[in-house]
């Protein structure tokens, strides 16, 4: 039994060789451009960050305006005083001779010093701004070489995704000697379909799953607490998210080919939907934050997207009924003729 697997095993390890020689490749090229692709992975995160910020500030802003009054009640009283010192200093040092008129005149500078510095309190109060923002959230590192890491890892992710079609391709290569000559054709829609699916994937966890799930979790506590968030964590969080949704995105592709194949029928999917479900939830709990929104924004899409399968399977690879079944039918025909 081992000698017949010894071929299939061969060609197993070879096709595995030539997509981690591929990723590798990728990673050179991806690596050059660490920085860019860092920006871009850290945005959704930063966008959350600012967010948070401004509904911090406004809530600071409101404080802040319901003290006006008691503000400008404190700082006109000072400020009308120092007006009224300035300018009776400036009267006495005008009918006074020698040092005490110089002494009069320093006075009176230092009250127009603080009558001009009132006066900025007071427009400041008066606009209702606040002297400072509570918030002060940042994303930081807590290793030495954290940054450098960091920009492996980020460099590794992207390398991923250049390198997911040629993955794709030697993947149809190991399972096209079983396949018939019509079939071996598909090898085409199979990489272009699988590579913008998982695309379509990563961009709808990018642009949709991330920015509510973000802001929920950091707006979650920072009126206690200021989010200082390690970048290590970040990233490897990030990519996991990315590459569930991509992964899971690739469900109506495979399909189709399992279809193809003949490995499965509508009937097969639909028997399963129910114990399918209790998956995709469970995957959506392990593969997001744990808040219920974004767990739903990944667990919705890919209820939508099994059933998109199960009508893609449907089309490609219907349930027959049963030879028995058809007899069956048959001699119910015709005793009913008869």
């Amino acid at each position: 039994m081992f000698e017949e697997l010894r071929p299939h095993l061969a060609e197993l390890r070879k096709r595995l060789g030539l997509s981690v020689l591929s990723v590798f490749i990728a990673f050179i090229v991806t690596f050059t451009f660490h920085n860019q692709i860092l920006t871009w992975i850290t945005q959704p995160l930063n966008d959350a960050l600012v967010q948070v910020g401004r509904i911090i500030e406004s809530q600071d802003k409101a404080t802040w305006k319901m003290k006006q009054e008691e503000q400008n009640l404190t700082v006109s009283l000072p400020s009308k005083t120092a007006a009224e010192l300035s300018k009776n200093l400036d009267a006495a040092s005008k009918e006074t001779n020698g040092k005490l008129a110089q002494l009069l005149q320093k006075a009176a500078a230092s009250a127009k010093e603080l009558t001009q510095l009132l006066s900025d309190m007071e427009n400041n109060s008066s606009n209702g701004l606040s002297p400072h923002n509570t918030f002060n959230g940042q994303i930081t590192t807590h290793q030495v070489g954290g940054a450098f890491f960091v920009a492996l890892k980020v460099s590794f992710f992207a390398a991923l995704l250049l390198a997911m079609p040629y993955i794709l391709y030697q993947l149809w290569l190991f399972v096209a000697p079983g396949l018939y000559s019509h079939e071996k054709k598909m090898v085409l829609p199979f990489v272009i379909g699988g590579s913008v699916m998982f695309l379509v994937g990563v961009m709808f966890a990018y642009y949709i799953v991330t920015p509510f799930g973000f802001q929920f979790l950091i707006t979650f506590g920072a009126f206690l607490y200021t989010p200082l968030i390690n970048i290590e964590d970040y990233v490897g969080f990030f990519t996991k998210i990315m590459l569930g949704f991509g992964l899971a995105f690739e469900l109506p592709v495979f399909a189709y080919f399992l279809a193809l194949l003949g490995l499965v029928t509508d009937r097969t999917l639909k028997d399963f939907f129910k114990y399918a479900i209790v998956i995709i939830f469970l995957i959506a709990a392990l593969l997001t934050p744990p808040d219920i929104l974004t767990q739903l924004l990944m667990a919705a899409p890919l209820v939508i997207l099994y059933g998109v399968s199960i009508l893609i399977v449907a089309a490609v690879n219907p349930e027959k009924p049963d030879e028995d079944e058809e007899e069956d039918e048959s001699d119910e025909a015709s005793s009913q003729k008869a």
